[in-house]
């Protein structure tokens, strides 16, 4: 009888070229459907909470996938981990109904973005965050940050190529805050365009500096203008954080 497993899982993003299987490149979807044909014998594909950008990383990333196998859900972890290159891992693994989707039962997904200040980027941080010699003020971040709360039609930090249907999404959260030396912007929401947040992200952190920050925030969102934010922060500050589900999939 097929089962369904739910997988979370963190990488290391800085090797991969994202999550999605693409011909002769390296994936973490594809070394995950690598390790679950061994494990199984047959291909298992998998469908994932939300696709990550090539040097994006991953701290919460979930799953899933339909299998026969009589592992039990906990030993998953185990097994794959057992298979799995270095810069994967899973987290945790567990049996649900099959009505839950990794993606479209997902209530809200979380990102994270770090920053390091200093006059020299540190050589420990220089795949895993952004480095600046000088952060604007935390206030005015914030700012700026507070704008994208709600919900809104986000085309001025769509990049080019997306195809959603549509570019309104709503925002729940906002915000920068200090947290073991780096500066960090926390954003939760329903969901996410193409490179959305790294766009908001370059955006906040030209917009900081300038007089009436959060007036000028605004008006970039609501203007639908591209040409008017700044620039896609790297990927390697990024990190998919968390995703929140209905307790029955907890």
């Amino acid at each position: 009888m097929s089962r369904r497993i739910k997988l979370v899982l963190s990488y290391d993003g800085s090797e991969f070229s994202g999550w999605q299987v693409q011909p002769e490149q390296r994936t973490v979807q594809g070394e995950l459907e690598n390790a679950l044909f061994k494990l199984h014998g047959t291909k298992t594909s998998t469908i994932v909470a939300g696709r990550t950008d090539s040097g994006v990383h991953a701290l919460g990333q979930v799953c899933h996938f339909d299998g026969e196998s009589s592992i039990p859900e906990e030993k998953y972890r185990e097994a794959l981990n057992s298979l799995l290159p270095h810069d994967v891992r899973i987290v945790s693994s567990k049996e649900v109904s099959s009505d839950f989707s990794a993606r479209y039962s997902a209530l809200q997904r979380s990102y994270k973005y770090l920053i390091y200040e200093g006059s020299v980027p540190s050589p420990f941080t220089r795949k895993y965050a952004l480095s600046l010699r000088e952060i604007p003020p935390l206030r005015s971040l914030n700012e700026c940050a507070r704008q994208v709360i709600g919900i809104h039609d986000f085309t001025a930090f769509t990049a080019a190529g997306d195809i959603s249907k549509t570019k309104i999404r709503e925002v729940f959260s906002s915000s920068f805050y200090m947290e073991n030396g780096f500066l960090v912007y926390k954003i939760e929401g329903t969901a996410f365009l193409w490179k959305m947040i790294r766009s908001i992200i370059g955006t906040i952190l030209k917009t900081a500096p300038l007089a009436f920050p959060g007036e000028r925030m605004k008006e970039i969102l609501e203007s639908g203008d591209r040409t008017m934010a700044g620039t896609t922060a790297p990927a390697k500050g990024l990190y998919f954080y968390k995703v929140r589900y209905d307790e029955r999939y907890s």
